[in-house]
């Protein structure tokens, strides 16, 4: 518990400061994050980043991440960034042909994947920022107070288990607490800042927010258990690698980034 706490500490005045600064500074951060996630992703399936598919998954990952103010530069070269792309998902599956399938269809799918789904999870915190300190403080005090809400009630009162197969210490009581704590810690946020018109929307951004934050803890969760690994990395002692601290958040920014352009 100690470790976690230095390592908590250290981590919150590194990346608090460049998230309060925002702008470049930021996005070069997310752009590191997102290249050590999906490092420690295909390192799961014993995929080298130095190798050919280990290249083409961070220029795929980084041609996502390019914050949409950035759009002209695909104007420029006529293309979307969606047709960039696809042209980089077939290259992946070109390689499995190149590489006499010793890099299988099942790599490629786990690559294209990977830069996926973290990909966008950190594309939209670039773009949550952009919206303001208070979108991405908000997801932030939602899933940790969810985490912990999830933690100290399902140590408290947890009995059932919410899904013994992918996560043994989860409980339904654990996942009930975490989204009751989210929705008294948002309307606390949510007096200080004024980030949301009514109580209604609060509550219904911020359930669909610690839920399906939850879920991508499960998702991280399933993912290990698969490969067979503890921890996604060792970047943060006694946290594990970037994935495990970011697998909720990378989850929900693309929900809470629709939904706040419908509530809007």
């Amino acid at each position: 518990m100690k470790q976690r706490i230095i390592t908590a500490i250290i981590a919150a005045a590194i990346f608090l400061p460049i998230v309060i600064i925002g702008g470049i500074p930021f996005t070069i951060l997310v752009f590191v994050m997102g290249a050590i996630a999906i490092f420690e992703l295909l390192r799961m399936k014993q995929i080298k980043i130095a190798s050919i598919p280990g290249v083409i998954s961070i220029i795929l990952l980084w041609i996502i991440l390019i914050p949409s103010q950035y759009n002209d530069l695909f104007t420029t070269l006529q293309f979307t960034k969606i047709e960039i792309v696809l042209l980089i998902v077939l290259l992946i599956l070109t390689y499995t042909v190149v590489s006499k399938n010793s890099f299988n269809f099942d790599d490629a799918g786990l690559v294209i994947l990977a830069a996926l789904y973290i990909g966008f999870g950190f594309y939209y915190m670039i773009e949550i920022r952009a919206l303001g300190l208070a979108y991405i403080f908000y997801a932030f005090v939602v899933i940790w107070t969810t985490d912990s809400g999830a933690y100290f009630v399902g140590r408290k009162l947890g009995n059932k288990k919410l899904w013994p197969e992918i996560s043994p210490n989860k409980t339904i009581e654990g996942f009930l607490g975490g989204i009751v704590t989210a929705i008294i810690f948002a309307f606390v946020f949510n007096l200080i800042t004024d980030l949301f018109d009514s109580f209604l929307s609060l509550i219904i951004v911020t359930l669909f927010v610690s839920v399906f934050g939850q879920i991508g803890d499960l998702v991280e969760s399933a993912l290990k258990r698969h490969y067979n690994v503890k921890d996604s990395g060792t970047l943060l002692p006694g946290h594990g690698g970037i994935l495990d601290r970011f697998d909720s958040m990378i989850f929900i920014l693309p929900i809470l980034y629709f939904l706040s352009a419908i509530i809007q």
